[in-house]
């Protein structure tokens, strides 16, 4: 089983949305937190070691976990604006074509 976690600024919409949705898959273990300190679950060291892969939402979301963790585990930014809100249907679209074009999910 893979740990994936998903991560945004806030951990309010686009990420809660994708371990929402991709909490149903057996295969996966899925979290999510977010980068800034007012977040509902804020990244820190412990998640991002448990962590198998990690998709952002944003290159500059990759930037930073790099630069406050260190490279070498898979980031994969899903280039997804934070103009959605939590659950939102083209949110939803876009999230299962994004993560299942890398993660074959059944």
């Amino acid at each position: 089983m893979k740990n994936i976690l998903f991560v945004c600024n806030q951990n309010m919409d686009r990420s809660p949305t994708a371990e929402r949705l991709f909490k149903k898959y057996k295969s996966i273990d899925v979290k999510s937190a977010g980068l800034w300190r007012d977040s509902e679950t804020v990244l820190d060291k412990k998640l991002f070691n448990w962590a198998d892969i990690i998709f952002v939402m944003e290159e500059v979301q990759k930037e930073e976990i790099e630069r406050r963790f260190w490279p070498g585990k898979p980031i994969i930014n899903l280039d997804i604006p934070a103009v959605y809100y939590y659950m939102d249907k083209e949110l939803i679209r876009l999230l299962k074509e994004r993560v299942k074009k890398i993660l074959p999910l059944h």
